[in-house]
């Protein structure tokens, strides 16, 4: 089946090819420097700090109004301040208070009331992103409705959410300032590691500022007025499908599974195509924005599903001890994985728990040759290898254990260093 990709996605091409969103329009403040001195002649002029500026709507000095001697100019700067000071009067009638700024010292308005040019960018447009718990434009991949904008919403509540297309956009988006954070699945308690977003956190430059766990709860979904007995195909994500294929065999579904993109993307394409023969798996709230029916709730096999997100991010968090934290690593070596147990015990002699050992294949270096003149020439997978472990990169415990493991390793890079997810959870779908 081909890819459905969701029409309300951001794509990679767009991305590359359109600039990062400037502020909403701003009006423009036009500041009269009345300074004689700047219009005498050039051997008097002193203060190159003061400039002119060009007015796109009435121009004064181009119309003649101006002479080229003192007199006429300050005739005119008489004649300026006398339509400011009108401006003004009708400002305080209206209420138009907000609006004003100051000119020569004076309270007035805008003399060029321009409403739709950009407002230049500023050193705050570039300034880092803004802590946990502002406001933040947050990526995820998938369509509204999918659970990682659940568990974008989760991680930043209030969030201005981002849909991507693919996992790759996701990245790009935070890396060309389209957004502040990524929410990325990284690994499921059913269906295991999210290989494709390890290999792109090795890939790309971002640093895990945090994790969040969110259960899965997956509902079967129908067009209105369409019962079970109609539909003769199920479309999903793969681990939607394989999640919950037990419990479809128990319905009486003995249809055709197809996979697609994303859950939240399927209930979208059966909307949007009318499709009253075929069912999606998702959640309960892309039923409800995409004008579906629940057929069936809470359809996975085991209710102890669980989603482990990662939140990225430009810059890296400043680790502290104050509370639990966790850190991700990446590590690799010339002879294969021998050093494997001297890396970990670097860890076990300080007592620092690994939660979590990844190895995947190595990119750019795949087979590793070993000479053997007996039986020829002996072929093995050179392996990178991710580990999380519970401890801050601000304890001297962890600085030691890396200190010792650079030793054995011929590449080593922390993926970040985070707070953990200590949220409680249950199975239940309340969480």
């Amino acid at each position: 089946m081909q890819s459905l990709a969701p029409s309300s996605s951001i794509g990679i091409k767009s991305i590359m090819r359109t600039p990062s969103p400037l502020p909403n329009p701003h009006r423009l403040a036009f500041t009269i420097q009345c300074a004689a001195s700047r219009f005498d002649s050039a051997s008097n002029a002193t203060n190159p700090a003061v400039s002119t500026t060009k007015v796109p709507s009435t121009n004064y000095f181009a119309s003649g109004g101006v002479g080229k001697n003192r007199a006429d100019w300050q005739s005119s700067c008489a004649i300026l301040a006398s339509k400011v000071v009108s401006q003004q009067q009708n400002t305080e009638k209206t209420g138009g208070a907000d609006n004003i700024t100051v000119v020569n010292g004076h309270k007035t308005l805008d003399l060029v009331p321009v409403d739709n040019l950009p407002k230049p960018l500023t050193i705050t447009d570039l300034s880092p992103a803004p802590m946990h718990g502002a406001q933040l434009r947050v990526a995820y991949q998938g369509v509204p409705g999918a659970y990682s904008e659940a568990a974008a919403g989760k991680a930043y509540p209030e969030c201005d959410a981002i849909p991507c297309d693919q996992f790759e956009v996701a990245f790009q988006a935070v890396e060309l300032w389209i957004a502040d954070r990524a929410v990325l699945p990284v690994e499921n308690s059913l269906g295991g590691s999210i290989h494709r977003n390890y290999d792109l956190l090795l890939r790309h430059r971002l640093h895990i500022v945090g994790e969040v766990q969110l259960p899965v709860h997956h509902c079967l979904l129908a067009l209105p007025g369409v019962r079970k007995e109609y539909i003769n195909r199920v479309i999903s994500h793969p681990q939607a499908l394989a999640q919950c294929e037990l419990t479809l065999t128990k319905l009486g579904l003995n249809v055709t599974r197809e996979a697609v993109d994303d859950t939240a993307g399927a209930a979208e394409f059966v909307a949007a195509n009318n499709l009253r023969d075929t069912a999606a798996i998702a959640s309960a709230r892309a039923a409800e924005l995409y004008g579906m029916n629940i057929l069936a709730d809470g359809i996975q096999d085991d209710s102890s599903n669980i989603t482990r997100f990662v939140m990225l991010a430009r810059e890296p968090i400043i680790p502290r001890t104050d509370r639990p934290f966790k850190t991700s690593i990446v590590f690799a070596h010339d002879k294969g994985t021998s050093v494997l147990f001297k890396v970990l015990s670097a860890f076990a002699f300080r007592n620092i728990s690994l939660t979590k050992i990844e190895s995947r294949p190595h990119r750019n270096r795949p087979i590793r040759l070993v000479d053997d003149a007996n039986v020829g020439t002996a072929k093995h997978f050179e392996y990178m290898f991710y580990v999380d472990f519970e401890a801050s990169m601000a304890d001297v415990r962890a600085q030691n254990a890396l200190a010792e493991v650079q030793e054995f390793t011929s590449f080593l890079r922390v993926l970040g260093s985070y707070p953990m997810d200590m949220t409680p959870w249950s199975p239940s779908r309340d969480d």
